[in-house]
Formats: structure tokens, C-alpha cells, sequence
């Protein structure tokens, strides 16, 4: 038995784990509190409340919910592809300045076989995480567009105003600035990354230099 097998379900998946039940935990959080400031603003408006099925195929929920997906996907591509071919002296999400002190660290096992298979599958497959981040960027998007669309008209019928289309929606304001509020603070968020890992340390962490580093080490 190998020495990964020997470890617990937990050990070998903690990460995982964790960070999923921390998404549900906040998901459920942003349900359970969306839903009451949803009511909240209907019962200004003087409308009956709505039930929690009702809210869950909501504007106001599938709006905002895909509207944070939308960002940090496009985010996470976007990174993914940078740090291709751009470099930053001394961070250690960088890879390093020059290219012989690049080592591939590949371990004993099977090779995945779109490698063994080259030609498009090769291709697929190098830039596969790229592709997946695209494809997860494009559906938020569309969810965000289409929540965001039936929010407005949602808000506008019980004004008693023309509801508008979604192309009309589209060519507005208002999607494009829920958007670009969270499109500019997810950039702001690497940055900070990639900035302060050159002069800071967290002790054990993968996304930080050793303690000893110099600062101008690039690369983990």
C-alpha cells in the first residue's frame, strides 16, 4: 500500500473539504439573509412576501449569486494565464525571472493520457485549466446577466414601469456597474497577493517563501 493510500480520507482531502463547507456554510448565510432583505424591501414596496422557493428563483438571488461567480472565475483565469508569461521580482506567486531556475518536480506515476495521446488532445489538455475557467466565467456571466435582468424588471413592475429587454438590460448601466465593482476588487485582491508575498511570510504556506528568503527570491 502506498504511503498516500496509508493516510485518512481527510488527511489526503482537508483542503477540499474545508474549503467546501466553507461555501456552503456562507451560501446558506447569504440565502438565509438575502432572503429577509428581499422581503425587507418588498414590504416598502408594499408587496405580499414571497416564500423561500419563491426567492431561490428570484432576480435578487440569482443576480447576486452569479454575479460573485462571474468575478471569481474571471479572476482565476485571468491569473492562470498572466502568470504565463509575466514575471514579478521577489513574489512568490511568480515564476522565476530566469528560466533555468524553472524545475519541473514530476512525480512516479501514469501519465494522463492526453499526453500519451499528443496532437489536439495534447493541446486540449495543456490548456485545459484555462478553458475550464473560461467556460465557468462565460455561465456566470450568463447567470448574472439573466438574474440581473429579471432583478430589474422585478423592481420596475412593482413600480408600475415598462419593463425592458434583455438586450435593453444589457445596454444599461446598471449590469455593467455590478460587474466592474467586482471585476476591479478581484484584481485588486491578486495583486495584493503577488505584492505582499515579496516582503511577507507565512510560515508552512505553499503561497509564501520560505522564512529565510531574501526578498528578491521570485518563486516559491
Amino acid at each position: 500500500m502506498g504511503k498516500q493510500a496509508q493516510m485518512g480520507f481527510f488527511r489526503r482531502n482537508g483542503l477540499s473539504l474545508v474549503l467546501l463547507l466553507l461555501f456552503l456554510a456562507f451560501l446558506a448565510g447569504q440565502v438565509l439573509t438575502g432572503f429577509r432583505a428581499s422581503n425587507e424591501e418588498r414590504a416598502e414596496q408594499g408587496l405580499a412576501a414571497e416564500t423561500m422557493t419563491a426567492y431561490l428563483g428570484s432576480g435578487h438571488f440569482i443576480s447576486a449569486t452569479f454575479e460573485n461567480w462571474e468575478s471569481e472565475f474571471l479572476q482565476m483565469g485571468m491569473y492562470v494565464l498572466l502568470t504565463v508569461g509575466l514575471r514579478q521580482r521577489g513574489s512568490a506567486e511568480s515564476r522565476p525571472l530566469d528560466p533555468a531556475d524553472e524545475d519541473d518536480d514530476i512525480e512516479a506515476g501514469p501519465t494522463p493520457w492526453p499526453v500519451k495521446a499528443g496532437g489536439i488532445w495534447r493541446c486540449l489538455y495543456a490548456n485545459s485549466l484555462a478553458l475550464a475557467y473560461l467556460m465557468l466565467f462565460l455561465l456566470a456571466f450568463a447567470g448574472h446577466a439573466y438574474g440581473s435582468w429579471l432583478h430589474e424588471n422585478e423592481q420596475r413592475g412593482a413600480e408600475g414601469e415598462q419593463l425592458l429587454s434583455l438586450a435593453q438590460h444589457l445596454g444599461g448601466a446598471q449590469f455593467w456597474f455590478e460587474s466592474m465593482q467586482n471585476w476591479q476588487s478581484e484584481f485588486l485582491a491578486v495583486l495584493s497577493i503577488v505584492v505582499l508575498s515579496i516582503f511577507l511570510r507565512q510560515d508552512k504556506s505553499p503561497e509564501s517563501k520560505p522564512l529565510a528568503a531574501p526578498h528578491s527570491q521570485t518563486g516559491t
